[in-house]
């Protein structure tokens, strides 16, 4: 489920209505009572975070069925493996929650989009979604397209995630639809990711995860 190397966000607990704090990190070694963690870094500033022993986190990750997993955990101690490290206690499998199912959660918000237009029929065009997930997206076409279902386009999406850090994700993807929206008979295209990057699409993901958490902060406020 967690394998060394890969990346993990942590969240440390807080008491107060504070946008909290995320740090990134690697998982570079792990036995049955830890996880060794090289130094977290403060996914907005950049800078390196200091935490105490026994300072607590709620950890999410992507694992490699494209699911996101959380547990709970805290500080154990410092150590120095070849690279200085944190260990933090590993509850273990059971205590890892799947929160996202690995069918890719959609999500409704607006990242700036450049198609490739196909030769002969379709200009390239830029254009915004309507929503995202790992798996596809929907997107607005110009009003006189020539596009047609089934047909596949290089896609550039621009993704910003809460750290300010600005990611730019090609897909080939496949127009599995074509509808038209009610409310202001605009077209509207339903795609598919048909050859994404692994690393794109776990980016996705947390991209997803991210508005998601957001949105479920802004309703509780």
């Amino acid at each position: 489920m967690i394998k060394i190397g890969m990346s993990l966000t942590l969240e440390p607990n807080q008491d107060n209505d504070e946008e909290p704090e995320t740090f990134r990190c690697k998982l570079v070694e792990q036995d049955d009572q830890m996880l060794y963690i090289d130094y977290p870094v403060n996914e907005k500033t950049g800078r390196t975070g200091f935490f105490f022993e026994g300072t607590q986190f709620k950890v999410t990750f992507v694992g490699e069925d494209q699911s996101i997993y959380m547990f709970n955990t805290e500080v154990k101690e410092r150590k120095k493996l070849q690279i200085p490290v944190l260990a933090i206690h590993n509850p273990g499998k059971k205590k890892m929650i799947r929160i996202q199912r690995r069918q890719y959660v959609r999500v409704e918000t607006a990242v700036d989009v450049s198609v490739q237009g196909l030769p002969g029929r379709q200009e390239p065009f830029t254009t915004i979604t309507l929503d995202i997930s790992g798996g596809g997206a929907a997107v607005i076409p110009p009003e006189s397209h020539q596009l047609q279902e089934q047909d596949n386009l290089e896609v550039w999406f621009v993704i910003p995630l809460t750290s300010g850090e600005i990611h730019y994700i090609k897909a080939i993807s496949r127009i599995v639809r074509i509808f038209q929206e009610k409310a202001t008979n605009r077209d509207q295209l339903s795609l598919e990711f048909m050859q994404i990057d692994h690393r794109d699409r776990e980016l996705l993901i947390r991209f997803c995860f991210e508005r998601q958490l957001l949105w479920r902060r802004s309703r509780v406020r």
